[in-house]
């Protein structure tokens, strides 16, 4: 008969196995899922802001497919674009990481092309997003056609005046290649509608922030009948004067964020026109899977531009409002799992 001693060994004995079983079966699965989360695509988004509306949207666009399509992936930008050093530190830095894949939206393309010419070198697709830059190892451009969106703001806002009567263009920096793509389809459709183009003038300062400036525009020029905003903060501040002045004029914007949607969902403004971010973002990581498993990626995608009226901006901002609420949501949830 075994002693009482010799059964309490053996259980002790049975126990420790137990636990060190437990312990390499935890650390097999651990060993596991990071070997799955190496085989996962590696793509990193480094976008122009994720301080403004429009780039927001742009993030969760590019989120949701990371969801969609298993993706390690990551959006970031710049802390601000100015000095242009930041553009090319992010960059540099994404590079040690050694992503599958770089999606990046060209500020400052002549100081960063260099850089991405490293990650040419290191056989990492570089795609292209928001911004188009002249570059001829980049993969795609995929995002606006902004020559396109200018024609449509200026047949927009000519289709609201009559002949001979005269606008004013606001815009941003003219270092910025959307800037000028969109100021030029402007007049060009403008010209074509018999629309008197007054003035032109710079909307923002070095720093791009907006600045006040369609005062000045009225007391030279009191018959101004229309304006074209080569961005929407550009047109929320034009339309702050015009109804500070009591002036009933369209204001034709460029972007789409929600508070310009608002304006015109409550009839301030008859119509506006609109980029779509999210599916920019979106098609992105689609293309940048494409380019890494060596699949045909066209030379342009256009995201395409929307016209927004009172007939559909509800349903543009539910959207909106959608992708937002959702980003609150998963930022409670994350601090109830913290807490």
């Amino acid at each position: 008969m075994e002693s009482r001693s010799s059964i309490v060994g053996g259980r002790i004995l049975k126990k420790k196995w137990i636990v060190s079983l437990l312990c390499l079966t935890v650390l097999i699965s651990f060993i596991v899922h990071f070997l799955k989360e190496d085989e996962k695509l590696k793509v990193v988004v480094v976008a122009k802001s994720l301080d403004l509306e429009y780039w927001k949207i742009f993030e969760s666009g590019a989120k949701k497919a990371f969801h969609d399509f298993d993706i390690d992936g990551q959006v970031i930008a710049p802390n601000s674009i100015y000095p242009i050093s930041n553009e090319v530190d992010t960059l540099k830095k994404v590079l040690r990481q050694h992503p599958d894949a770089l999606i990046v939206t060209p500020i400052h393309p002549s100081v960063t092309i260099p850089v991405l010419m490293e990650y040419k070198k290191n056989n990492i697709p570089v795609l292209f997003a928001g911004r188009d830059a002249d570059w001829e190892d980049k993969v795609t451009y995929i995002g606006t056609d902004h020559l396109k969106l200018g024609i449509m703001a200026g047949q927009l806002l000519g289709s609201m005046l009559q002949p001979g009567d005269q606008v004013a263009i606001i815009h941003g920096t003219l270092k910025d290649h959307a800037e000028v793509e969109r100021i030029k389809g402007a007049k060009e459709a403008l010209g074509k509608a018999g629309i008197e183009i007054t003035t032109e003038q710079l909307g923002e300062d070095r720093y791009g922030k907006t600045i006040s400036v369609f005062e000045n525009i009225l007391q030279n020029h009191p018959d101004i009948q229309g304006v074209f905003a080569t961005d929407d903060l550009i047109a929320l501040n034009v339309l702050k004067t015009v109804e500070k002045e009591g002036l009933m004029i369209p204001i034709i914007g460029t972007d789409g964020i929600t508070d310009m949607i608002d304006v015109v969902n409550e009839g301030k403004l008859s119509a506006t026109i609109a980029q779509n971010p999210y599916d920019m973002a979106y098609l992105s990581v689609v293309q940048a899977i494409k380019a890494v498993n060596g699949e045909h990626v066209p030379e342009r995608i256009d995201s395409g531009v929307d016209i927004l009226t009172k007939d559909n901006a509800r349903d543009r901002l539910a959207f909106q409002n959608n992708i937002f609420y959702s980003r609150v949501e998963k930022f409670k949830h994350f601090l109830h799992e913290l807490l």
